[in-house]
């Protein structure tokens, strides 16, 4: 079976993705509650649709949930960690910082289910890592002052937190492919639980004082931001390889920077655009027909076989 569909469904999904910034932005709601939020309204969007499912293909297992809240607590690390780190190191470099997540996330699928890292991969992983440095503005940054420690490790943790999510979702999807909208809703609710767990000690959740222009805009990133865009990455990514759907977010702050220029009127500066370039090369490079026909999405519902 071809790969373009599934492919397509993981750039569709980083497409919605890149549109959570801007939406974040014209909320203009607190890190903490905004994490909370755009969780809490994504799964009440999601509780019709899983049950929906429920009714067609049957209940999640109980080992696939217990994966899917699992994934939901490194979603919410995710979450929390990488909107405090935009208060320490800026929103560029956080960006820069979270997309560890195409390290992590091969990693993790070769250390845990053996699964092969494609020499392609390998190779243009510097240029993909450049690139993104370049379009999170990395090089042109000025010194970045006392909290650039704390800011630096809240956007690993956010990307180790990021990586982990899509290997465990893909790991417990991959056994029940035909159950997305399940396990969705309980890793979001998972995810909710957690962010607002680490609000708790980071300034709290601020319900008042937020208009109906804020609430249509987290309305907005909880539908595109996280149901749409998880759901169209989770149905690509099971059909992949991981270094595969890792190389394929990497586009996500390639289009962020699209969506700014466009709707915030923040337009990038030459080295970003460079680095857009290289990514946009890097992950064709790394991507081109044949790169993963060894893995056969016929073959998604069992775990590869271990390599001696």
């Amino acid at each position: 079976m071809s790969e373009t569909g599934p492919a397509l469904a993981v750039l569709a999904g980083a497409l919605c993705l890149s549109a959570s910034a801007i939406l974040v932005a014209l909320a203009d709601v607190d890190a903490a509650t905004t994490a909370v939020l755009r969780c809490v309204i994504a799964v009440a969007a999601l509780i019709p649709l899983a049950m929906h499912e429920r009714a067609r293909h049957g209940p999640l297992s109980g080992r696939g949930a217990g994966w899917a809240i699992v994934a939901g607590v490194a979603l919410g690390i995710d979450y929390a960690a990488w909107t405090a780190s935009i208060y320490h190191v800026g929103a560029g470099i956080s960006t820069v910082l979270i997309n560890v997540q195409v390290i992590v996330l091969p990693l993790l699928a070769f250390v845990v289910d053996r699964e092969r890292i494609d020499r392609r991969f390998v190779v243009t992983l510097p240029v993909m890592l450049l690139g993104i440095s370049l379009v999170g503005g990395l090089w042109d940054s000025a010194e970045l002052g006392e909290q650039a420690a704390t800011g630096t490790l809240l956007g690993l943790v956010a990307g180790i937190g990021y990586g982990a999510y899509l290997f465990l979702t893909r790991r417990a999807t991959s056994r029940e492919p035909a159950r997305m909208t399940q396990p969705l809703a309980w890793a979001t609710a998972s995810a909710a639980g957690t962010a607002a767990a680490i609000a708790g000690y980071s300034g709290g959740i601020h319900l008042s004082g937020i208009t109906p222009r804020s609430w249509g805009f987290l309305v907005a990133l909880a539908l595109l931001g996280q149901v749409a865009a998880w759901l169209l990455i989770h149905h690509g990514s099971v059909r992949l390889e991981p270094a595969t759907t890792g190389a394929l977010l990497l586009i996500q702050p390639v289009l962020a920077l699209a969506l700014a220029a466009t709707i915030l009127a923040e337009h990038p500066t030459g080295s970003q655009l460079l680095g857009a370039l290289a990514v946009l090369v890097a992950v064709a490079a790394s991507n081109r027909p044949g790169h993963a026909r060894r893995s056969r999405a016929g073959c998604v519902s069992r775990p590869p076989p271990r390599r001696r």
